[in-house]
């Protein structure tokens, strides 16, 4: 014992202070790693200089038989013995969890709960806590802070809890917030909440990007014009699950979030969208479009006439082939509007 000690502080002799402002890298170990695997992934990060040295003294400290797979955030040439006792008892273990954009809450929470193994009640009551919703400016509401979930890819400490991981999210979402799109909102004489759900149905409309400011300024000209909206993802979002195509038959779900038969936009977003999407329902095209259908490769056609929109729809009809499927948590355009 006495030797193993003498041995332990001598390694720990060897190391060279910690640096105390150098930004944390992260290290994933993943499940089944060896302890040699796990000593590489730390040596290739810089959490330490002298591997030989450290494996010699996480062999004594028993780290073998304790690993615990996750991911961890250390800092370049760490501390010994914190990296090795994080490694052992799994503190600190974070893991990773990404909003796609696109998704609807309940696939967020779907993935929180595959994921993070958050239980589905305890996420959906931190979606709606009303609390939150105000912070945000939204008047409380079932669907909650639906939409303002920022889909992106967060770092997160293994175990968080449902209200914990939304109140992340949303605070991305006021980080990313820009002042000058406060302005915009004034010019478009538009709530943060009008827009956020004008932006949600453009992201779930459209998969050819340079087209979102095009179908923002079809939408921003019907709601001038106090034409419905006929948006096909209000209605599968008014369904509560994916369809795999909108028929005529779903067109009359009784919903305020069927833009069919609702005038104006519906009471909330229905997707989280991405910053792109944002500014394309901030700033649309310049055009007087009224009209839009969707190509088998996911780019639209416009008209700003009805029978320009017709003629389009035949042209479309005549060529059109299988269409790839869309991509994960966006909508496949269904019907020509």
């Amino acid at each position: 014992m006495l030797r193993s000690a003498l041995v332990v502080a001598a390694l720990i002799a060897c190391q060279n202070p910690p640096p105390a402002t150098e930004p944390k890298v992260t290290v994933v170990i993943p499940r089944g790693a060896t302890f040699v695997q796990a000593v590489d992934s730390l040596s290739a990060r810089g959490v330490i200089e002298k591997r030989d040295w450290f494996s010699l003294y996480a062999r004594l400290r028993g780290l073998p038989g304790s690993l615990k797979s996750g991911i961890y955030t250390f800092r370049p040439n760490d501390d010994w013995s914190h990296v090795v006792s994080t490694l052992k008892k799994g503190r600190g273990a974070e893991a990773r969890f990404t909003v796609l954009e696109g998704m609807m809450g309940f696939e967020v929470g779907e993935r929180a709960r595959s994921w993070l193994r958050i239980p589905r009640d305890s996420f959906a009551a931190a979606v709606r806590d009303t609390a939150l919703q105000r912070e945000l400016g939204i008047r409380p509401n079932p669907a909650g802070v639906e939409g303002y979930m920022y889909p992106t890819t967060y770092t997160v400490p293994v175990g968080i809890r449902g209200r914990d991981l939304v109140r992340l999210m949303t605070r991305e979402f006021i980080d990313r917030w820009q002042p000058e799109w406060d302005a915009r909102l004034g010019e478009l004489r538009m709530t943060r909440h009008q827009l956020i759900t004008l932006a949600s149905i453009v992201e779930a409309e459209v998969r050819y990007r340079p087209d979102r400011p095009y179908v923002s300024a079809v939408y921003h000209n019907r709601l001038k014009r106090g034409m419905a909206l006929q948006a096909d993802p209000t209605v599968i979002y008014a369904h509560g699950r994916r369809l795999r195509r909108v028929w005529e038959k779903h067109l009359r779900i009784p919903s305020p979030y069927n833009t069919y038969l609702n005038r104006g936009l519906p009471p909330g977003p229905i997707t989280q969208p991405s910053d792109s999407s944002i500014i394309a329902a901030l700033y649309p095209a310049p055009v007087g479009f009224l009209y839009f259908v969707a190509q088998p490769d996911g780019k639209h056609i416009f008209s700003a006439s009805y029978a320009d929109h017709l003629a389009a729809i035949k042209r479309v009809r005549q060529r059109r082939v299988t269409p790839a499927p869309p991509p994960p948590g966006r909508t496949q355009p269904a019907r020509p509007r």
